[in-house]
């Protein structure tokens, strides 16, 4: 009878819902009432099963559409924005009524910098010129680090989550990257176009390719990801050919630059080079371009070749800082920056706001043929100079600090991971990182879900491998010896 009564209650409550959609479609012209049972199924997971979630998210973010335009300069990426908040509630939550997290994560040194960065974005918010901006700014990176960061670090427990977090952003990513090569053939994949094509998806080229190169050593290393099945790797192989081809297809030279700087360090971990020497070394670089930086523009300057869509002409045109309008638009971005940050150096103008207030300090001697006054084509084009104004020299303090510790503990947890599928996750996500932290001397995206969500997912993979996986295998190997 039991059985009998929970048939009747499913057979009544689908007729219901099937007459009130009927009613509100007919009468009312109302169709959303139909994602009502997606709504509840979300919800329940919400409750039972937050990992399930985090991966929903990673699927629905490379297919993410941002609406734009709202009050305020405000905007949303849906579906993915509204789910991150979700999970953060949850957390949240769980906090204040069981009181229960991992010390092992909260207590990381990753962890910490991340407490100091959301601390001083705290007080920029109170002193910074646009509060309501630098509120918004604050929410959205508490969204997307809360997420995946400290909850991706406590899935990540389980290694398959961490494959299954790749292959869910893959997945999604090799179908725009299909719809984006389709639009750009039908332009004879004209290089002006390619840098709109794949819209919605991604605002324009350069996120488009940040988004391929961070993920590029991921599918490389699937390729050969010990106890990986054959259609595995196959399946990797196919999708490394084709971001290869889209990788080329983007225009994007940051991407190149960034994939290029990504094989360095491979190379670097192969030879076994140690850490502190390519420290040094990139300190002495730095060093020198300080100290010959007018005689190294004087060369520069002698370039003129401007993009194209010749591949030769167009990686040639990286060092054009005299022509061309692309480089000459983000030179007039970061001085506009550094102009900012000498008027406010310890708190700038608040977090968020560069887009809104930059203006008045860029130099009509400065501006390019793409310069705008109106704060609606991009940021600072840095994820160094852009908390630099925004939150003053300690906001980007913090973000080096972050920077050097995860490039450090990414290294450090590869060498001291036992197992080789372990080591390949470690590096492969480590790569990942150097391609966005040189990416992020061009551009800067972690104010978007596209690149904020690889981001700190990788972050967390390396957090997770530290804390968790670390020592596995050291067992076996002392008994086999």
């Amino acid at each position: 009878m039991a059985d009998k009564t929970k048939i009747i209650w499913v057979y009544a409550l689908s007729v219901l819902f099937l007459a009130v959609n009927f009613y509100l479609v007919l009468e009312k012209d109302i169709y959303w009432f139909f994602l009502l049972p997606l709504v509840l199924i979300v919800f329940y997971y919400y409750l039972v099963s937050l990992d399930k979630i985090i991966l929903l998210i990673t699927f629905f973010t490379p297919l993410s559409v941002n609406i734009r335009d709202m009050e305020m300069g405000l905007g949303v990426a849906l579906p993915t924005e509204p789910l991150m908040f979700g999970v953060v509630l949850v957390f949240i939550a769980n906090l204040i009524f069981e009181n229960r997290y991992d010390k092992k994560i909260a207590t990381h040194p990753i962890s910490y910098i991340i407490y100091f960065d959301f601390l001083w974005m705290l007080l920029t918010t109170f002193t910074s010129e646009m509060p309501v901006v630098s509120i918004k700014h604050l929410l959205a990176q508490i969204w997307f680090i809360v997420p995946f960061y400290f909850v991706a670090s406590l899935m990540f427990k389980d290694k398959k989550n961490i494959r299954k977090f790749f292959w869910l952003y893959l997945i999604p990513l090799l179908a725009v990257i299909i719809y984006t090569i389709t639009q750009h053939a039908k332009y004879g994949f004209d290089e002006d176009t390619g840098h709109w094509v794949m819209s919605p998806f991604y605002n324009d080229h350069t996120a488009y390719g940040a988004a391929l190169a961070i993920f590029y050593p991921v599918v490389i290393g699937l390729i050969f990801y010990p106890g990986s099945s054959k259609f595995s790797r196959f399946s990797a192989f196919v999708i490394t050919i084709i971001m290869t081809i889209a990788i080329i297809l983007s225009y994007s030279r940051a991407a190149w630059i960034s994939i290029v700087a990504a094989f360095g360090v491979f190379l670097l971990v192969m030879f076994k080079i140690r850490f502190y020497w390519v420290a040094l070394a990139t300190a002495v670089i730095i060093g020198a371009f300080v100290v010959f930086q007018q005689q190294i523009f004087d060369v520069l300057e002698k370039n003129k070749q401007d993009t194209s869509a010749d591949f030769v002409e167009h990686v040639r045109s990286i060092a054009n800082i005299s022509s061309d309008a692309s480089n000459l638009e983000r030179i007039n971005r970061w001085q506009a920056a550094l102009r900012m940050a000498e008027e406010r150096p310890v708190f700038g103008w608040g977090g968020g706001t560069y887009q809104f207030v930059y203006a008045p300090f860029q130099l009509a001697k400065e501006k390019t043929i793409i310069s705008t006054n109106l704060g609606d084509k991009g940021n600072a084009h840095s994820e160094y100079l852009g908390p630099l104004s925004e939150m003053g020299i300690p906001g980007l303090l913090i973000v080096l600090v972050l920077v050097i510790v995860v490039l450090y503990k990414g290294l450090m947890v590869y060498r001291r991971t036992v197992k080789r599928e372990d080591k390949f996750i470690v590096l492969m996500v480590t790569l990942g990182l150097v391609t966005y932290f040189v990416h992020g001397l061009l551009n800067n995206f972690l104010d978007t879900d596209k690149l904020a969500v690889p981001f700190w997912g990788f972050i967390a993979v390396i957090v997770a491998m530290d804390v968790y996986h670390t020592g596995e295998g050291e067992e076996e190997t002392s008994e086999e010896e």
